[in-house]
């Protein structure tokens, strides 16, 4: 069986005085509402991002951003939007991250509980294996960790599900982003059934 051709993304810039940035664009001959329902959804939350570092607030704020993508291939796209803000005077900037994935035939926004069967504890899993992570990694955590959100940030590569903190939401500043990577694999007990996760599955 054929899979779908990866996506034709090109990058867009959002640009005003004092800001950079810049973000991704779909194209698709054959899913051109799709492609526009997705643009829609990335540049919505890349001026969310925006609002975020106080750019609307201070003449005094400077801003750039960039994109990653993380997937595109068999029909799902996964990308992390990155917006820095840097206010003068600050010991220093701020970074926010947002990650979206979507599948490309629908331009739906994928949730992370609709990778999962409807009904399982799918934030209790999850926890544990960032619980084992952060043990493993011996990450200073500000308080001992208990669960991630239900709707935590997260990203799909082509063989795992990663889910990440934003600065200051689980360790200091100085460890950055923290990013959890698990395999696809380890959740086949509870991931839904002809989704995300199993179009990903070799």
């Amino acid at each position: 069986m054929l899979h779908p051709l990866p996506a034709q993304i090109e990058p867009y810039v959002i640009r005003k005085p004092r800001l950079e940035v810049y973000v991704p664009q779909v194209s698709s001959s054959s899913h051109p509402e799709a492609a526009a329902k997705m643009n829609r959804a990335i540049r919505d939350q890349a001026v969310k991002l925006i609002q975020m570092t106080g750019y609307e607030e201070s003449q005094d704020t400077e801003v750039t951003g960039t994109y990653e993508i993380k997937l595109n291939e068999r029909g799902l796209i996964s990308l992390v939007l990155i917006v820095y803000g840097y206010t003068k005077g600050a010991a220093h900037g701020m970074t926010y991250q947002r990650g979206l994935t979507f599948q490309t035939d629908s331009g739906q926004l994928i949730t992370l509980a609709q990778l999962f069967e409807p009904g399982v504890p799918y934030v209790a899993e999850l926890s544990k294996h960032v619980a084992a992570q952060i043990k493993q990694r011996q990450i200073p955590t500000f308080e001992p960790f208990k669960s991630i959100d239900k709707n935590q940030d997260f990203y799909m590569t082509d063989k795992a599900l990663v889910l990440f903190f934003g600065l200051y939401d689980l360790a200091p500043y100085v460890y950055g982003f923290q990013y959890f990577p698990i395999s696809i694999y380890d959740l086949n007990d509870i991931k839904a059934e002809n989704g995300v996760i199993d179009a990903l599955w070799y």
